[in-house]
């Protein structure tokens, strides 16, 4: 477990034998804090972690890792002005010039130190399933280490690795991508050996600037990997088949296309139930049913197998392994009040995410009802992405509910693509949007409820689900 003298070395180059306390973990939170950690005290727009220290100190915290003064009544030990290290009894701040370059660094430090294999995972839509999968299946011979929930940024993923022991033989890292550079430098952190692509999407194309754009930044993964590793690649992609060019390891394809090095055939949606398709790679042919739903999920057991293929597993512990997985993530299936299928899928959304929800709605048995909100920071692509939405809504829902000012694109293009304008409705609200359900909701209907984070469409769920 990570150390303070670990921590000292990082930060100062000095080793100091009588730093021998562990350090439980590092946490961003001090409502996180248990006792022996180090609280690392972060600026944000809204909070300054340094208003905090006390609050973490009081639940145990033994350093509290800090850029500016915290103020009277803590001991500090200032590592700003370099010379010799005197101890100060714990808890204490450890003062540095900026608190979240540190925590990099020592991440760095930290990671160096141990030769686990890190998969590296990118892309716009799919990376937390793959991620869960992956470690699943590499579970099966290694014991794993993934992020927890979506720490996969400059904050999160360094996070993840203090988290490294002895007993890791490998890391399943997601990692997310804002702007240029941002993989680069998550991966000069963690030393990917293996790089997965998932697929280029829509999603932060308010930031990044556009889809190629968006690509460049994705393939930073595959630029960072060295000659003896391996590129994970979406061969059906188009924007992510290219990046074979750009990497010095070896290209592994996987995809729907028979050219992939894996790809699958005879794909089935069995609703709740899961996935059926045939697997095939070099002269092998495989059947298999996974519990993964939704027609889209094929994908994320070809990037599980690539990765297991990859990394030597064998076909008896790839197979059992993804027919064992019980990771649904992010989707999540509940009973209304009136007994209808309500389908939480309320995290976030895109349009490529969406569209994957419409298909697996369009794999149930009932009534089918989308409540779709706005899909939010797709920048040059909003209108294109929403109509695309509501082209595919129109083939699938037999009534289309949204939300917000972009969900009048989806209503719009559903219309236009064939929807009777009578089985639609516009709401202004979450509140208007569950009491409406209440009231056309019975025990046959399938209800899908998607829409980015910011929408809060999660509410929805609470006032219609069982027992609220």
């Amino acid at each position: 477990m990570l150390t303070l003298n670990a921590v000292l070395e990082a930060l100062s180059g000095q080793t100091i034998p009588a730093a021998s306390m562990v350090i439980s973990e590092a946490v961003i939170d001090s409502r996180q804090a248990i006792p022996a950690a180090m609280f690392v005290a972060l600026r944000g727009e809204r909070v300054d972690g340094h208003d905090f220290i006390a609050d973490a100190f009081a639940r145990g915290a033994s350093i509290a890792l800090v850029d500016r003064d915290p103020g009277s009544g803590f001991r500090v030990l200032d590592l700003t002005s370099g010379g010799e290290i005197s101890l100060p009894q714990t808890p204490f701040c450890l003062k540095v010039k900026d608190s979240l370059q540190a925590l990099q660094s020592i991440a760095k430090f930290w990671r160096a130190k141990f030769p686990v294999k890190v998969i590296g995972i990118t892309g716009s839509v799919g990376k937390s399933s793959t991620k869960e999968v992956i470690a699943e299946l590499l579970s099966t011979r290694y014991r794993a280490l993934k992020n927890l929930g979506n720490l996969n940024n400059e904050i999160g993923l360094p996070l993840t690795l203090l988290r490294l022991s002895e007993g890791y033989q490998r890391a399943v890292l997601e990692m997310g991508f804002y702007v240029p550079g941002e993989i680069a430098f998550l991966c000069d952190l963690a030393k990917p050996a293996i790089g997965v692509v998932t697929n280029i999407g829509t999603v932060h194309a308010e930031r990044a600037g556009s889809q190629e754009a968006i690509a460049r930044g994705k393939s930073e993964l595959v630029q960072a990997l060295p000659v003896d590793g391996v590129a994970v690649l979406n061969y059906d992609d188009p924007w992510v088949r290219p990046m074979a060019e750009k990497t010095r390891a070896r290209v592994l394809y996987y995809g729907l296309d028979p050219a992939a090095h894996l790809w699958a055939d005879e794909v089935n949606g069995l609703g709740l139930k899961g996935i059926s398709f045939r697997l095939h790679y070099q002269r092998e042919a495989i059947r298999m049913r996974i519990p993964l739903i939704g027609r889209h999920s094929v994908h994320t057991a070809l990037r599980a197998a690539a990765v297991g293929l990859a990394d030597g597993l064998s076909w008896s512990e790839i197979v059992s392994g993804l027919q064992s997985s019980q990771n649904q993530l992010r989707l999540m299936a509940v009973r209304s009040e009136t007994g209808a299928l309500l389908l939480d899928d309320t995290y976030n959304a895109s349009p490529e995410s969406t569209l994957a929800a419409l298909n697996l709605l369009d794999e149930m048995e009932g009534r089918k009802i989308a409540v779709l909100g706005d899909m939010l920071e797709l920048g040059q692509y909003e209108r294109e992405g929403h109509e695309m939405v509501g082209a595919r809504a129109a083939e699938v829902v037999d009534q289309l509910i949204v939300m917000g000012e972009r969900g009048k694109i989806i209503l719009e293009a559903a219309v236009r693509s064939g929807l009777p304008k009578n089985r639609t409705l516009w709401v202004e609200s979450v509140e208007s949007a569950s009491e409406h359900l209440r009231k056309i909701l019975s025990e046959k209907d399938v209800v899908l409820v998607k829409g980015s984070h910011g929408m809060r469409m999660d509410r929805i769920i609470t006032a219609l689900e069982a027992g609220s």
